[in-house]
């Protein structure tokens, strides 16, 4: 395993991650002073964002599944936990965005290569209810 989010799990095939990028930024408050520049009160961590690069082969090895899923992870609005292969566990993140790029169409309009970019935001962990609720409808 390369890495798992929620209830997808990233392997070399079939859902095979080519990249990660994450951005972390700090949060600061300008406060307006006359005659000098402004200090600056830091006010906690800002926006975390990871956003993940990989391809699915389906005809090859399948994997439509887990595309469909992380579709609907996006639109639950539930964070899910983000654990990195070697088991470092990188916190709660929410699925904003699920882009796909298909090539090389079959017969049936199914590419054979589909690259995907997930784009995910740091969040608070959910409450319970909220978790069990959003892996059931997962699920079924």
């Amino acid at each position: 395993m390369l890495m798992a989010l929620g209830p997808v799990t990233f392997e070399i095939a079939p859902f095979n991650p080519q990249s990660t990028d994450r951005t972390t930024q700090s949060s600061w408050v300008e406060k307006s002073v006359i005659g000098r520049r402004p200090p600056l009160e830091f006010t906690g961590d800002g926006p975390e964002t990871i956003r993940i690069e990989a391809k699915l082969f389906p005809e090859k090895f399948g994997g439509l599944s887990s595309l469909a899923t992380l579709d609907t992870m996006r639109a639950s609005g539930v964070p899910h936990f983000l654990m990195r292969g070697d088991g470092v566990p990188q916190g709660w993140f929410v699925v904003e965005q699920v882009s796909e790029k298909s090539t090389y169409l079959d017969a049936h309009g199914v590419g054979r290569v589909i690259e995907v970019e997930i784009s995910c935001k740091r969040a608070d962990a959910p409450g319970a209810d909220g978790y069990m609720a959003a892996l059931l409808s997962l699920i079924g």
